[in-house]
């Protein structure tokens, strides 16, 4: 049945894409509200409303959800009362309510119960999360190339780890076997994809970042090799609160994690190769910010947007 339904989703990705010429999407992290009343953030609400008009303006198949989807624990079932308080209660803008969200899992939800997230999309035609990672193919409208999204589950990859004081850093995976399992799944993935025009890995941990957590060590050890390796069009996550762009050994890194909370902080500048810093926005005071993705024949451009509707950078990545 899951197959079915990624399938279904494929073709309608496809369908919708093809009045644009492209296959477009927005991209948003770390936008989960809080576990207290009103359950939804000043700046998510703001963020959601932005997302709504993006898509009426610029165009979207679906949304990417880049982890930390219910702060500070995740979710305790599938009839959890946030799904609705801090998700289908607040992407309610004209442009979004039709949109499939792919969803994937960040620390915070691996604090709670992530099984029910996946369960949730039984619960939800808006989302979709069949398993902790999986992988997406969508026809590029108007040509016969294709692009493909690889979506991991970067805690079980590397370990927990806490957004939110010191020694956050994850501790590695609880369990080796899974973690290994995943990355042979990733291996053969990207192998597999090496005819497709764009290819996208999405996770929650940065590889790059120069922000409060600043580079995932584990992903710069298990991960960069491969996407340097299979010539992997951008990488595509969350976990610091800002937007950032970084591009390193012809790859892409949008940090996109300003969905709820905005930080400033540039304390790992020093860590990340030098000059790959291209952009960086986290000013305190902003209402949240997001970035949305096109990919047609001739590139993958990157628009980072705070939820004033601003844009903030803009970039186009070449076919592979």
């Amino acid at each position: 049945l899951q197959m079915l339904v990624l399938l279904w989703i494929m073709v309608t990705v496809v369908a919708r894409g093809s009045s644009e010429g492209a296959v477009q999407f927005l991209a948003v992290g770390d936008w989960g509200g809080v576990p207290d009343p009103p359950f939804a953030t000043p700046r998510e609400v703001a963020t959601a409303s932005a997302m709504g008009r993006t898509a009426t303006n610029l165009g979207a198949d679906f949304v990417l959800a880049l982890g930390d989807n219910f702060y500070y624990e995740g979710v305790r079932d599938e009839w959890d009362p946030r799904f609705q308080e801090t998700f289908e209660q607040v992407f309610t803008a004209p442009g979004l309510r039709e949109l499939p969200w792919f969803v994937l899992a960040g620390n915070h939800d691996h604090a709670g119960n992530v099984t029910a997230q996946l369960a949730y999309g039984q619960h939800s035609p808006r989302w979709h999360f069949p398993h902790y990672y999986y992988s997406l193919r969508f026809s590029v409208p108007g040509t016969n190339a294709s692009a493909r999204l690889l979506v991991l589950d970067t805690v079980l990859l590397c370990g927990g780890g806490d957004d939110f004081g010191a020694g956050g850093a994850p501790r590695g995976p609880q369990d080796a076997g899974a973690a290994a399992a995943q990355l042979a799944w990733l291996r053969r993935r990207l192998a597999a994809a090496r005819h497709d025009r764009y290819v996208l890995v999405a996770g929650h941990y940065p590889v790059w970042s120069v922000a409060e957590h600043g580079p995932t060590a584990c992903l710069v050890q298990l991960l960069r090799p491969l996407l340097r390796h299979h010539r992997v069009t951008a990488y595509l996550c969350g976990h610091d609160h800002n937007l950032q762009f970084l591009e390193e050994g012809g790859v892409g890194y949008v940090v996109s994690g300003a969905g709820n909370f905005v930080e400033d902080s540039q304390r790992h500048g020093g860590a990340v190769p030098p000059g790959s810093l291209r952009f960086f926005f986290g000013a305190p005071a902003s209402p949240g910010g997001f970035a949305h993705l096109r990919l047609d024949a001739r590139a993958a451009t990157v628009t980072f947007l705070e939820a004033t509707g601003r844009v903030l950078y803009r970039v186009a990545l070449p076919p592979r």
